[in-house]
């Protein structure tokens, strides 16, 4: 699979090392009969990087900047390099790559080549086609080529080809426009007119005439200080109408959407007036003003800082993730992901195709590239019963005409693939579609590269991916559907507040990704290429370096949750099993640690521990010790009742978890004398309670759902009060975990929605409290659960208030709950905390920052991987109190 609705099993895949490799692998194949399919990162949307056969992995090994010549302004890269390391690669030289998808953070440069990837700068700088000078090919066979302009290294027969069809190419393809990229549609290029663009021509071949091992691409001069202007319109026809009129001005970009793709950021201010809005970036602010100044818009937005261009951009990258739900939860799917139109019949044409949406009972939100009349859309097809599946063979049909009625192409930067290739004869007569076949053929005789793509296509409504799923697969059948490939997991960009996805980052493998293990889950719920189910050692392989920490959940544009998967696998995979003993060790954690403080005996344990690692776990790493005095045990040393405060004080109940209760009840202490000091009356729950969380981690979701129902029960009676939990990772569970594993218990979604963080209570619940001033920088970590599901915007309003400066960072600490101490895991563990933590701790150095990090993981982990100690922000305000602030000590 890759990013489309199509699945396709190869018989193996092949990484090759280099152009060696790639000549020998497709002798082989070329003997065997066997076809190949060259694939990059795996985020085309049409099917072309799916296939049977051989599957060519470029992105393990050959994945080089061979070289850059800045005077040149060229650079020689291999197919898998990602182009945001060509990108970074050449900044420094004021240079850029000109194309530019929005997956450009995990799209490779082959399958820029192979699909003629375009990109919101397009309108300033062409197609991948545009950028091309010089390409190595090995066709399928093994014989290699290299193609540029003029004939020499062209195969043998093409020049031939094109002298017998000058006619057909001169008239079949004439009249194009620039996102005109459907079927051979650059083969026009081998015309003397044009030059005989070889390489140029074989560009947007996605794959079915050879295997490009090198590329020679051209390099552009990036603006020093562009300034990004978003122009507000009434709605989406009227942005569409004006965007043709805006390419006289220059600009870079010309990117249009509308309300219904973006709701948040409008409601939010974050846009102008108007309910559709053209995002057009020039070259410095002159422009910009000069721009904005003609343009016949209801408001405008001039974005200078480059911080703020990013946060606006990044809403429309994330758009092909979040163009897939609908407003009601539902799905939408690629199929139509790329039409494009001449710009100015833009308008026109979204008009007739939103009310032929609407004539098929169909939903979906058009964007894209409004200056260049290329349009994305995700559609709500029904891809599953003969009815939808009929509808969406119908409708696309239609759709077609629609397009060729305003002079278009069926795609216009993706690629036709298997979604779009059998409707190529009502774009092009039968004179052009012959001459695609010939040409293929002169490359390809055997017919062995990517077959069914392009010429002599499969079906539009065959190899559905869905069609192996069983029907009424549950919530994890509809999860694994959920992931559309976009491949947002596979990023290695390092930096920001993301997390998504720690373990590929550290492995560097596809089934380590959250894409891989959703890929996986599939095949197994399929049960044809993984046949042994929930006891499959292949996803107990992939999951097992899965850290659980719901990076995905918030950063996936689609929302994919797999830790939720994970532990549904781990329920299943062990259900009448003995099960490893980390799953009773960390698992069964609440229950052993409960008990060693019932016999008080947490010094003997740990003097043991540091003698004698406890079977089942890593020895890599020593235990956190056991605190003697657990934090009830203090707080009813304290007669059990919070400090007086005046009348009409809020009541808030402190949530005793597990981590603060047994490994760090000075935390606990510390939240309670703040939360006491800014007039709030605590309360601690009579008796224990537990979250779950190590028993869902550790998949033991029977066991789960007892011990909440117990813990519900416990709590009956208590008066309705907010609840306030200083471990983030409960806190995620409470809110998430709990209504999700006790959906039909009322008691469950009050306990959910009574959750607060400690700084959210005190924000809500006493926000006229002034923190103490403790005027110092702060450096950590954010954890990854209080990311992913609770936000972090009440911490950062609170440290602010606290005179607490800097930013935490961003990623996964790498210890991750029992993560880290289960054996296998060290090396992943450390590399995700060398990524930013480390790093970030390392650089904050000289400033003498506070050390900051909520989760008792995050705290654990640096402390052993570090010289520092971090500490709870109650720990860190507590302390900054005046004495007589605090409460008493035991």
């Amino acid at each position: 699979m890759d990013a489309s609705n199509y699945r396709r099993v190869p018989a193996g895949v092949v990484a090759p090392r280099d152009a060696g490799d790639v000549a020998a692998a497709l002798r082989i194949c070329a003997d065997a009969g066997f076809p190949v399919v060259p694939r990059g990162g795996g985020t085309s949307i049409a099917g072309q990087a799916t296939g049977v056969g051989v599957v060519l992995d470029l992105t393990r090994h050959m994945n080089a900047l061979v070289s850059v010549d800045p005077v040149a302004r060229t650079a020689v890269v291999q197919p898998g390099l990602v182009l945001d390391r060509l990108r970074d690669a050449v900044r420094p030289y004021g240079l850029a790559f000109g194309p530019d998808p929005s997956t450009h953070a995990r799209c490779t440069l082959g399958g820029m080549i192979g699909n003629n990837a375009c990109g919101a700068h397009s309108v300033a700088w062409g197609t991948t086609a545009d950028n091309v000078t010089e390409l190595a090919v090995t066709a399928y066979g093994g014989s290699s080529y290299r193609l540029g302009t003029g004939w020499a290294g062209a195969p043998e027969g093409l020049r031939e080809l094109v002298a017998g069809n000058l006619a057909v190419l001169r008239t079949g393809l004439a009249g194009g426009f620039s996102r005109r990229i459907s079927g051979y549609g650059g083969l026009d290029a081998l015309l003397p007119e044009r030059g005989v663009g070889v390489a140029r021509a074989f560009c947007g071949s996605e794959g079915t005439l050879g295997v490009v091992t090198e590329a020679v691409v051209r390099l552009v001069e990036a603006p020093r200080a562009p300034v990004l202007a978003v122009l507000g319109y009434a709605d989406e026809s009227a942005a569409a109408d004006a965007a043709a009129g805006l390419l006289g001005a220059g600009p870079l970009t010309v990117e249009g959407m509308a309300r219904d793709l973006v709701p948040g950021a409008a409601a939010a201010g974050a846009l102008p007036r108007g309910d559709a809005w053209l995002f057009v970036e020039m070259r410095d602010e002159g422009a910009a003003r000069s721009l904005v100044r003609g343009a016949d818009a209801v408001d405008s937005l001039l974005v200078t800082d480059p911080a703020g261009q990013r946060a606006l951009w990044r809403i429309r990258e994330d758009a092909a993730g979040t163009a897939t739900r609908t407003p009601d939860g539902g799905m939408a799917w690629p199929g139509w992901e790329d039409c494009a139109v001449p710009p100015a019949r833009l308008g026109a044409y979204l008009r007739e195709f939103r009310a032929l949406l609407a004539a098929h009972g169909l939903r979906g939100t058009p964007y894209g590239h409004f200056g260049e009349g290329c349009v994305h859309v995700r559609i709500d097809f029904d891809l599953v019963t003969p009815a939808g599946i009929a509808r969406f063979r119908s409708f696309s049909g239609e759709l077609a005409d629609l397009v060729v009625s305003h002079g278009g192409s069926l795609s216009g930067e993706h690629g036709d693939g298997q979604a779009r290739a059998e409707l190529l004869p009502r774009m092009y007569g039968p004179e052009v579609i012959a001459l695609f076949g010939a040409y293929k053929d002169v490359w390809d005789p055997a017919g062995g590269m990517n077959p069914g793509m392009l010429v002599r296509p499969a079906r539009l409504d065959e190899n559905l991916r869905f069609a192996v799923l069983p029907p009424g697969g549950g919530e994890l059948s509809h999860g694994v559907a959920r992931c559309v490939g976009v491949a947002k997991c596979r990023t290695t960009e390092v930096g920001g507040p993301g997390v998504m996805c720690p373990s590929y980052r550290a492995t560097g493998e596809e089934l380590h990704s959250t894409r891989g293990r959703a890929r996986l889950l599939h095949e197994m719920l399929a049960g044809e290429v993984v046949t042994d189910g929930w006891r499959s050692r292949e996803v107990a392989e992939a999951l097992d370096l899965c850290l659980s920490c719901k990076g995905c959940r918030s950063d996936c544009p689609v929302g994919v949750d797999m830790a939720a998967y994970k532990a549904e696998f781990l329920h299943h995979h062990w259900s009448g099993r003995i099960r490893p003993p980390a799953h009773y060790l960390l698992g069964g954690l609440p229950r052993l640690l409960r008990t060693v403080a019932l016999l008080r005996a947490a010094a003997p344990l740990n003097a043991a521990a540091r003698r004698l690692p406890p079977p089942g776990l890593t020895r890599d790493r020593p235990l956190p010790p056991l605190a003697r005095t657990p934090f009830t045990r203090w707080w009813r040393s304290r007669a059990g009742e919070s400090r007086p405060q005046g009348p009409g004080a809020t009541a808030v109940t402190l949530w005793p978890d597990t981590f603060t209760e047994y490994l760090s009840p000075h935390t606990g202490r510390a939240a309670v004398r703040v939360l006491e000091a800014a007039g709030l009356e605590v309360t601690v729950p009579r008796g224990p309670v537990c979250c779950g969380l190590t028993y869902v981690s550790t998949g033991r979701l029977d066991r789960a759902r007892t011990v909440l129902r117990r813990t519900l029960t416990r709590l009956e009676g208590a008066p309705d009060r907010p609840v306030v939990v200083l471990e983030p990772s409960c806190a995620a569970a409470l809110r998430t975990d709990l209504p999700a594993l006790l959906p039909d218990d009322p008691r469950a979604h009050r306990l959910a929605t009574a959750v607060r963080t400690f700084a959210e209570a005190l924000e809500q619940y006493a926000p006229h409290w002034r923190p103490p001033r403790l005027d110092r920088p702060v450096a950590g970590q954010t954890h990854c659960h209080q990311h992913a599901v609770l936000g972090d915007a009440a911490d950062r309003r609170l440290r602010e208030r606290a005179g607490l400066t800097g930013e935490l960072s961003g990623g996964c600490c790498g210890l991750a709950g029992n993560f880290g101490f289960e054996p296998g895991h060290h090396a992943v563990s450390v590399a995700c905390a060398r990524e930013q933590l480390l790093p970030s701790l390392d650089a904050a150095r000289d400033s003498g920052p506070a050390i900051l990090a909520d989760g008792f993981s995050c705290r654990t982990q640096i402390a052993q991987l570090s010289p520092y100690r971090a500490h709870h922000l109650a720990e860190l305000l507590a302390d900054g109190l005046p004495i007589e602030g605090l409460a008493d000590s035991p």
